[in-house]
């Protein structure tokens, strides 16, 4: 009796002891730290565009309040990639496509249509989402349930996929110690578990836990996982060192899969995956790689953060971070008016199509974001070597082609100039500059395509542009006088230019605070760049 007694203390003592450590360990990040880390990748991710969707993810399921413009700008930098790249994300990588259904289904919004693209559809492909190994199935699955899409019908002569198929690969695929790795398939299973991978699995795994097969390998991948956790309730990927990533994932798929994050199987120490998680963590909401680094790490950050969002929705009780049936709804923005009432029908608005096109020769440059601008539209390019030279001066020719594209119109038949060939590159552009009146000729049948222009000719050029623009740019002799006559050397301006070098001073296209006009001095890249950029915001045009 008394062994029997002492048998039933110690057994007491065991539960006592391993309930203390778990009650020890973390379950939510607590509301303050999930916020202070989204607050931190909303400042750093302050332009969303196609390539933020963790960011995205991670700062739409936290509940954290930013305007919806946030979030619309970054549907509409998605919407013209896409466009851009007409449907087509990816021709090997079809995570590509998963990461980008699963960031939409965060802000609401239907990915079977997307500026008339259905992105979707690729994850039908079975042997192309096959084609980035065991990653290919496990994220076309959360994308498919993130809003509970229907498998959508694959391309002629290519195999059909269904969630089932991706089920059984992913399960099919699992290694003997009961995780997975990145290059695990049903008939190689070479390698040990990685714990991202393993993680992951269990994300995409979690919905089909009522199937007998997929709730054992969940059952043995835990076992696995529990086994691989350090005893400061981090984890590590092979013999990496322990990493915010790694960690990351666990949590997540701990709570995909509904296993309490203090569940004594994976409290080491009296420390959780979340504590472990948290280790990284900076002051500032951002996460750090490994604790042997210091400073911000973008990957991590993201990872980091929608991570925390997993726990505090588990502790809350709401929809897992992937079950997107509560996800934000994000209104539509009306449609811009773009451009002045008296425009001419001709001009149009030009969209970005390369954005954050740059030069590595004009960083810290004071006209690197009109230079910018205009290069993420390709009004202006670069030259050989991938530099603007933003101190170079320009041609006639070259000024003909970018002010035509900064309208939005296109190249026309070449002008009737002896000195413009047809086969030249700007014969096209000059035909449409000259046909417009933006440019003319010298008056004895030549252009002079290759002759740099001054400042007063830019000024007379850009005023013609911004006519076109519905732009008042008729300015008498005595309004011109009065707006440069604050410049010391404005006597200095031939006749003909007075009313366009007033009108651009005087609507803020050319600056106004230099002393001086300088009107015979050949105007630079950077500057034409400049007064272009200027001309299109006060034309609505940008």
């Amino acid at each position: 009796m008394k062994k029997r007694l002492v048998a039933i203390m110690l057994a007491l003592a065991l539960m006592l002891g391993l309930a203390s450590a778990a009650s020890a360990a973390t379950a939510s990040p607590g509301s303050s730290k999930v916020s202070g880390s989204a607050a931190y990748m909303y400042g750093r991710i302050s332009a969303p565009s196609y390539g933020s969707e963790w960011a995205i993810l991670g700062i739409a399921r936290s509940g954290y309040s930013v305007p919806d413009k946030y979030y619309q700008d970054y549907y509409a930098a998605v919407e013209q990639y896409v466009k851009d790249k007409k449907g087509v994300l990816s021709t090997n990588k079809y995570t590509d496509y998963s990461r980008t259904v699963i960031a939409l289904a965060a802000i609401g919004k239907d990915a079977t249509n997307v500026g008339g693209y259905d992105l979707v559809a690729p994850l039908a492909d079975y042997e192309k989402v096959l084609g980035t190994g065991l990653n290919g199935p496990i994220w076309a699955l959360i994308a498919l349930n993130s809003r509970g899409y229907s498998m959508p019908t694959a391309p002629a002569g290519k195999t059909q996929a269904t969630k089932q198929m991706y089920v059984d690969r992913i399960v099919n695929s699992q290694l003997d110690d009961g995780g997975w790795n990145l290059n695990s398939t049903p008939t190689s299973k070479s390698g040990s578990a990685d714990a991202d991978i393993t993680g992951m699995a269990l994300q995409a795994l979690a919905k089909y836990q009522s199937q007998t097969a997929v709730k054992n390998a969940v059952d043995k991948a835990l076992d696995c996982l529990s086994k691989m956790q350090n005893d400061d309730g981090t984890f590590q990927s092979f013999y990496v060192s322990s990493t915010c990533e790694s960690t990351a994932q666990i949590v997540v798929g701990l709570c995909e899969c509904g296993v309490s994050l203090t569940d004594s199987r994976f409290v080491k120490n009296g420390k959780s995956a979340l504590d472990g998680l948290m280790s990284y963590r900076n002051s500032n909401g951002s996460f750090l790689h490994s604790r042997e680094e210091s400073g911000d790490n973008a990957v991590s950050s993201e990872q980091g953060l929608y991570a925390l969002v997993a726990a505090q929705r588990a502790a809350s009780g709401k929809n897992s971070l992937y079950s997107m049936g509560d996800a934000i709804t994000v209104s539509t923005p009306a449609p811009q008016a773009y451009g002045l009432p008296g425009k001419d029908p001709a001009v149009q608005q030009v969209p970005v199509t390369a954005a954050g096109k740059t030069f590595p020769d004009i960083s810290g440059h004071k006209n690197k974001a009109a230079i910018e601008a205009l290069a993420a539209r390709g009004i202006i390019n670069g030259g050989d070597g991938g530099l603007f030279r933003p101190d170079n001066t320009m041609t006639r020719a070259e000024f003909a082609a970018i002010t035509v594209r900064a309208l939005g119109m296109a190249a026309s038949s070449s002008a009737n100039f002896t000195d413009v060939p047809s086969s030249q590159w700007y014969a096209g552009w000059i035909g449409t500059a000259t046909s417009y009146g933006i440019v003319n000729g010298y008056g004895d049948g030549n252009f002079g395509p290759n002759d740099t222009i001054s400042r007063e000719q830019a000024a007379a050029m850009v005023a013609r542009a911004a006519k076109l623009c519905g732009m008042n740019t008729d300015y008498s002799d005595a309004a011109a006088r009065d707006v440069l006559a604050q410049f010391g050397d404005y006597t200095s301006v031939s006749g003909w230019a007075r009313g366009s070098l007033a009108f651009c001073y005087d609507q803020g296209i050319l600056d106004a605070s230099a002393k001086n006009i300088q009107p015979q001095a050949l105007i630079k890249r950077c500057e034409i760049a400049q007064m272009l950029y200027n001309m299109l915001n006060k034309a609505k045009l940008l």
